[in-house]
């Protein structure tokens, strides 16, 4: 049988595959899990996004944690980051995030917190998923008062926000910014940021009905956004995702800006300033090539991960690095919050354009983004980690290897959250490298889905 948890938690079809019962089943496990060793009636934060699903797997899930005795803080929709910051402020037991980030609304998932604000470990996750599989053995369910209990709260939204700008103090009179809240989490807590900071902002997808989330809108759909940002003559651009936990960006010319750029501008942006420690940024192995180079050039250290924030996260904690991310905008400072965190990018990335008094074309240009192309195969999910097993994709993978060997490079790899197989090429040539992406991806689908 296939790991429950993936790369960010538990992922899948809201009522289908994440139904009501496996939430309630996640609520106990985790709740017992993470907190088996304390003396005391543990507390779970509970927060989720703007899906419809949303409302039904949160009390589900508060409902396990409650039968195994924990009490439950809902915060509602709010951004992840903002559960792991108000985790470990508060000093609760865990945090539960109800999300599934960029994916479409149909589609929900279940990420947890320890105490300090970090993703789980896969270790921890084994437990929680061998306490479901096995029946939950040991668990006890108390009854009378032993039972835990909800309590709600509505004021967690102004805390984030007070935390973000405490932590970025920026004064952005003067700039016109667009923000796309991707009808997500963000629709509140990044225009109220952004304008109590003095910008003149114009917020689009921020107006979330529960079935809208991610929809032609927001960090995986760019285009209105680059439109929007030339006809308002804007500063900037800035585009969230479902969850707010990745940010990526549009300069004044209507040119999106990655993560590895944001990493890059900001990077070096610190390390003048005598604040990136060790001089050093995590990024993974998909960041691009031109990333690297740049950082050699201006004297930055990079460390590399497999695909994942919570991989970059891990790396980072050990080596003490306080700056690292990926390039679809997950990025993470380590001094000010325990995961991804698009509000901080963004303030950190105008903080930028406020003290150099640049354009942000001119800062992005601190690195070449060489040509990349990123192709989906559709495959059966319980057959994503296996593509090397057939013949033909194995050969077909070595062939394209062996012909971008030196002047660019192949990565593929399985979705963590979703049925799917990426397919990366990187090399001189954005026609040939596409063409040979998409035929590698159809060879790969053709033979697996």
């Amino acid at each position: 049988m296939a790991r429950l948890f993936g790369t960010d938690g538990v992922r899948g079809i809201a009522n289908e595959e994440l139904t009501p019962l496996l939430a309630m089943q996640l609520g106990q496990a985790g709740a017992y899990v993470l907190t088996k060793e304390k003396n005391h009636k543990p507390t779970l934060m509970v927060g989720c996004d703007t899906r419809i699903s949303g409302d039904m797997l949160a009390n589900a899930l508060m409902a396990g944690a409650c039968s195994v005795g924990a009490n439950c803080i809902y915060v509602g929709v709010i951004p992840t980051p903002a559960v792991a910051y108000l985790t470990q402020k508060y000093k609760v037991d865990a945090g539960v995030v109800i999300s599934a980030s960029h994916n479409p609304v149909e589609f929900n998932g279940i990420k947890f917190f320890d105490g300090d604000g970090y993703k789980l470990p896969d270790a921890l996750e084994d437990e929680i998923e061998a306490m479901i599989r096995d029946n939950m053995p040991g668990m006890k369910f108390p009854i009378g008062p032993g039972v835990g209990k909800i309590k709600y709260r509505t004021d967690a939204k102004e805390e984030y926000i007070n935390h973000a700008m405490n932590s970025v103090n920026v004064d952005l009179k003067g700039l016109k910014i667009v923000v796309d809240c991707a009808e997500g989490a963000a629709f509140y807590t990044s225009v109220e940021t952004l304008k109590e900071l003095g910008g003149n902002v114009v917020a689009i997808h921020n107006n979330p009905d529960g079935t809208n989330i991610n929809a032609n809108c927001g960090s995986t759909h760019m285009e209105e956004l680059q439109a929007r940002v030339v006809y308002e003559r804007a500063d900037v651009g800035l585009a969230f995702d479902g969850d707010a936990d990745r940010l990526l960006a549009v300069d004044e010319n209507g040119k999106m800006v990655d993560g590895d750029q944001i990493m890059a501008i900001i990077g070096n942006y610190m390390k003048q300033q005598g604040r990136l420690a060790k001089d050093t940024i995590v990024a993974t192995v998909m960041s691009n090539l031109g990333f690297f180079l740049m950082a050699e050039q201006y004297g930055i250290k990079m460390e590399k991960t497999k695909v994942g924030d919570r991989y970059v996260l891990e790396r980072m904690k050990e080596i003490k690095a306080n700056l690292g991310g990926e390039q679809s905008g997950h990025i993470i400072f380590l001094d000010e919050n325990t995961t991804g965190d698009g509000l901080l990018s963004a303030l950190h990335l105008l903080q930028v354009m406020v003290d150099t008094g640049k354009p942000l074309s001119e800062l992005s240009a601190v690195m070449e983004v060489l040509p990349q192309a990123l192709v989906n195969a559709k495959v059966a999910n319980h057959k994503k980690d296996k593509y090397m097993e057939y013949p033909e994709i194995a050969n077909a993978i070595a062939e394209l290897e062996e012909k971008f060997a030196g002047e660019g490079r192949v990565l593929i790899r399985p979705s963590g959250t979703e049925p799917l197989v990426r397919v990366m090429i990187e090399g001189k040539d954005q026609k040939v490298i596409q063409e040979e992406a998409e035929r590698l991806a159809g060879l790969i689908q053709d033979i697996m889905f």
